[in-house]
């Protein structure tokens, strides 16, 4: 009988081949049992071997460390543009405890000027008002203090200057005492 063949299998290769072609160079080996069992350990060394290279190869250093010289266009102050998926769009999002906290204080503030507002239209309606009444009542007060002379001749009128004429008002004789 011929020796049994041990082939050394690359890594390169192990990480290509398919279970299935492993296991087709296991079916022309099993001459030798002692053969096949080292082949199997051999396969499983191998398998091992790249699953730690590629655990190793997963751990990337972050951009972060990587050290930025100055950059083509001369312009420093423009940051390095980021993947937009890694953008965030709301950095400080609020809690909704918070939310309804602040909802509360603006509809408390929003009360508070409503009422400050009525208050001061109502004041100013009262102002107004006031000002109306001492109005009337200075005016009632004139016309009771005016001193009033009837005049019966009409051709008076007619001998006037214009002057003379608009010092003449027409009053109500049944509110005004004739002296």
């Amino acid at each position: 009988m011929d020796k049994p063949q041990i082939i050394e299998i690359d890594e390169d290769i192990a990480d290509k081949s398919s279970d299935v072609d492993m296991a087709e160079n296991a079916g022309k080996i099993k001459t030798n049992t002692a053969a096949a069992a080292e082949l199997k350990g051999d396969e499983q060394k191998t398998k091992q071997s790249t699953q730690n290279k590629s655990k190793a190869k997963k751990v990337l250093k972050p951009e972060a460390s990587i050290p930025r010289g100055q950059p083509k266009s001369n312009r420093p102050w423009k940051t390095p543009k980021q993947k937009f998926s890694k953008i965030k769009k709301t950095i400080n999002r609020l809690t909704f405890e918070k939310k309804m906290e602040l909802r509360n204080e603006m509809r408390y503030i929003k009360e508070k000027s409503k009422e400050i507002k009525e208050q001061r239209k109502e004041a100013a309606v009262q102002r107004h008002q006031r000002r109306v009444e001492n109005a009337e009542r200075r005016l009632a007060n004139e016309r009771r203090s005016e001193v009033v002379q009837v005049i019966k001749n009409p051709a008076k009128l007619k001998r006037m200057k214009k002057k003379q004429m608009r010092m003449i008002e027409k009053r109500d004789l049944s509110q005004v005492k004739v002296v």
